[in-house]
């Protein structure tokens, strides 16, 4: 049994969504950043973290990526070209699309009043278009970010389009718009959403 620390609304979404793709079982420990819960097991309070025994991981990717290759599933082997590709998709999501959404999160609600610039915030909308146009280039109409295979890197990309979407930001139209619908539409989806309400 798997014990996730964190909260739904968060990177967390990625390591229970991750989880019920693989069909693990799990339990969820509710905490926002810097209470508690996370504190006791993370002195910098940031979540997630997953519990396995006396071992701890931080980072929602590092997670993904621990499950994935331990339980050989929505993931290419490592070291093949595949993986390579998909561990392409994987940096393009962290560099393109969670890093824009969190500099403007972080000017918007996360700093400190003082410290926000706001103006900041048309350049990250401007830059997520860039990214979106930059996606369909490298989706080539597939399924899915490595073609008929689900990764690790589509539950990333997906988070995102779900963190987007509550902030507001331009939702793509065409192919990425119809990619980001089938991610968003995976039953493991929903079942981590389910479970985040029976737990909170």
């Amino acid at each position: 049994m798997y014990k996730v620390i964190g909260h739904p609304q968060s990177r967390t979404m990625r390591v229970l969504w991750l989880l019920e793709e693989l069909d693990l079982p799990y339990e969820i420990v509710v905490s926002k950043p810097h209470q508690k819960e996370i504190k006791a097991v993370n002195p910098s309070g940031k979540i997630p973290a997953l519990i396995i025994g006396e071992d701890i991981i931080y980072d929602s990717t590092a997670i993904c990526t621990y499950l994935a290759d331990k339980h050989a599933g929505l993931t290419f082997p490592a070291g093949s070209i595949d993986r390579a590709r998909q561990d392409s998709f994987t940096n393009f999501a962290l560099d393109e699309m969670d890093s824009i959404l969190w500099m403007a999160a972080k000017h918007s609600f996360v700093h400190p009043e003082e410290m926000r610039v706001p103006d900041i915030k048309p350049a990250c909308r401007d830059e997520w278009s860039n990214s979106m146009k930059q996606l369909e280039l490298r989706l080539h109409g597939n399924t899915w970010a490595m073609g008929d295979t689900f990764t690790i890197a589509d539950i990333i990309i997906g988070h995102c389009a779900i963190w987007a979407k509550s902030s507001k930001f331009e939702w793509p139209e065409g192919q990425v718009s119809d990619y980001f619908k089938r991610v968003l539409a995976r039953p493991a989806l929903a079942k981590a959403n389910q479970k985040v309400s029976a737990a909170s």
